[in-house]
């Protein structure tokens, strides 16, 4: 048997990883500026990760959620307290796809109605009701397409609103930085004016952070840049530093009924041990803090590189762009300076998504050999 060849591989097998460095089968060290689509938020094998997942499972693994789990409760109660959303309640899950599967289902419950609005350059996920949302027909398959979806353009007011005036709408989903789509954000207005919609109609508004949440951003979540309160939150990625796990925060308002939503590995006794990690290394390593400092001296190092045609995002979030498609660019950097960094739909856009205890000296071997790099072209 073959593996189903559905992604292209660049030939580098990785083999070990610490800190901010992977090393591949060849001896070959690597700097990741990537974090495997932003998924290591701490680093690789962070050795107060690494004890609490190998203490788990020689406790339990894993039981159903047919049982109590205390560490369930131990990381809604740490994730309320790190992020400021107490008023939240937690379920939890596996990816981000998932998570966006059951906000969106439980906007539905909610509400009662069954039409979703989403925004052009958007990406919620590859299941069915996530990719529908998603901007995206090349990844739809005909079974997808049942879904009652509006598209709106991003930071337009007059189509969000026309698109709210329509019946049975049930949510917003809102990407505050749009990740794969290249980290395109709306003016401050365009985010406030969404939350007086949906309070107006009675709509709920869904905030996607599974690519921007977890500090990414210089706070726990993207949204709070913006002062928004979303009726729901979903988040994974960075939450498990590399362990599967996603979640939606729920908040309070929105109330819950035996069945409702369900999973069978979701929440599960190594998946809690390893979010708990995360977040007790993201709060005493003042990682956010760290995220703030970065993101201050990239954007002043970038000022001075003139093929650099915009910075957008923020913190550790950062897309690079370029006047030409930095395919090339970006296999350069893997195969001749041992970089790892990321791509997106716009293909003149260079993703920076490093673990968030990358440090000054590592962004200054990327910008190096950036500008050896461009110096040639």
């Amino acid at each position: 048997m073959e593996l189903f060849d559905v992604y292209p591989l660049y030939q580098v097998c990785p083999v070990k990883a610490e800190g901010i460095f992977v090393y591949d089968n060849k001896g070959k060290k690597y700097l990741d500026l990537y974090g495997g689509h932003a998924v290591i938020a701490i680093g690789h094998s962070h050795p107060r990760y690494v004890k609490a997942v190998q203490e788990q499972v020689a406790k339990l693994g894993f039981y159903s959620n047919a049982i109590i789990n205390p560490l369930q409760s131990e990381l809604a109660q740490k994730l309320g307290k790190l992020s400021g959303c107490n008023d939240y309640q937690l379920f939890l899950c596996n990816s981000g796809a998932e998570a966006n599967e059951n906000a969106l289902k439980l906007a539905s419950f909610a509400t009662g109605k069954k039409k979703v609005i989403a925004f052009k350059n958007g990406f919620h996920g590859r299941t069915s009701a996530a990719v529908a949302v998603t901007d995206n027909q090349k990844i739809q398959a005909p079974i997808n397409k049942g879904h009652e979806v509006i598209l709106v353009d991003f930071d337009d007011e007059i189509a969000l609103e026309a698109a709210m005036k329509q019946e049975d709408v049930a949510a917003v989903i809102l990407e505050c930085i749009q990740g794969v789509g290249g980290l395109h954000m709306a003016q401050a207005d365009f985010y406030r004016r969404i939350q007086q919609l949906c309070k107006q109609y009675g709509v709920k508004l869904i905030a996607d952070e599974i690519q921007s949440g977890y500090g990414r951003t210089g706070k726990f979540f993207a949204f709070q840049h913006f002062e928004l309160e979303p009726d729901i939150i979903s988040v994974a990625k960075g939450m498990g530093n590399g362990f599967p796990i996603g979640g939606i925060l729920v908040h309070s308002d929105i109330k819950a009924w035996h069945g409702m939503l369900g999973t069978t590995f979701g929440g599960n006794h190594l998946a809690c041990a390893a979010a708990l990690a995360v977040l007790e290394t993201i709060e005493d390593e003042k990682l956010m803090e760290n995220v703030r400092h970065c993101w201050a001296y990239m954007k002043s190092k970038l000022a001075g590189i003139p093929e650099i045609k915009g910075v957008r995002g923020m913190g550790l979030m950062l897309g690079l762009v370029f006047d030409f498609e930095v395919a090339s660019l970006r296999k350069e950097l893997i195969h001749t300076y041992g970089i790892f960094t990321g791509g997106a739909t716009d293909k003149k856009l260079l993703r920076i998504l490093p673990p968030l205890n990358v440090k000054e000296k590592h962004l200054d071997i990327f910008l190096d050999a950036l500008q050896q790099i461009l110096a040639k072209k």
